[in-house]
């Protein structure tokens, strides 16, 4: 963890998180899905439909959580993981975000953690997954630094099931751990 930021408060997201963490989602995938979502949805109203997404999903979780990393009342990073998701692969890490202004902190590994132990909890089967976008060269590079082996190229869903919020046919990566607990007993390294 960097030392100059301190230490983040980790903790499970409720309801009433649902609007920051949608500002934060919309922020995440404006800076780092450009290219593959089209630049009318990221720059219309995605912070709307994140909301719409994140209210639905903490009103009324099923077999999934949220944890969220604050630092001073501020939320820095969430991590949203779905139990036993699929039955080859595991549990899913449906997200993974962090602001900008900590990336490189330790929030990433210390969110991928926590849900990895949240799988170990909760889960009927260790395996953990994730899918990344093919552009997204930085968060691939943080996941395959802790482990991860790319297993699959798949064409992305469109947001909402809207080919319009697409350019083109964008490609997506799949990112396993067959055993969580790998995640939980890594050493530091440079983190998201």
């Amino acid at each position: 963890m960097n030392p100059r930021l301190g230490t983040p408060r980790f903790r499970l997201a409720t309801s009433d998180d649902a609007e920051q963490i949608a500002e934060l989602h919309a922020d995440s995938w404006r800076r780092h899905y450009r290219g593959a979502y089209a630049d009318s949805y990221l720059d219309g109203d995605v912070v709307g439909d994140r909301r719409a997404v994140w209210s639905a999903r903490l009103a009324a979780p099923t077999n999934s959580t949220t944890v969220l990393a604050e630092h001073e009342h501020r939320l820095v990073g969430f991590v949203h993981v779905i139990f036993d998701h699929d039955p080859t692969w595991g549990s899913l890490v449906d997200n993974l975000h962090v602001v900008h202004d900590h990336r490189g902190t330790g929030v990433g590994t210390d969110l991928l953690g926590r849900a990895a132990r949240a799988v170990a909890d909760r889960a009927t089967g260790t395996a953990i997954y994730l899918w990344v976008l093919q552009q997204n060269t930085a968060a691939r590079q943080f996941y395959l630094a802790r482990g991860a082996t790319c297993v699959q190229t798949a064409t992305v869903e469109p947001p909402g099931g809207d080919p319009t919020r697409l350019n083109g046919n964008p490609h997506k990566l799949r990112m396993t751990w067959p055993d969580a607990a790998s995640l939980t007993a890594a050493p530091p390294r440079p983190s998201l």
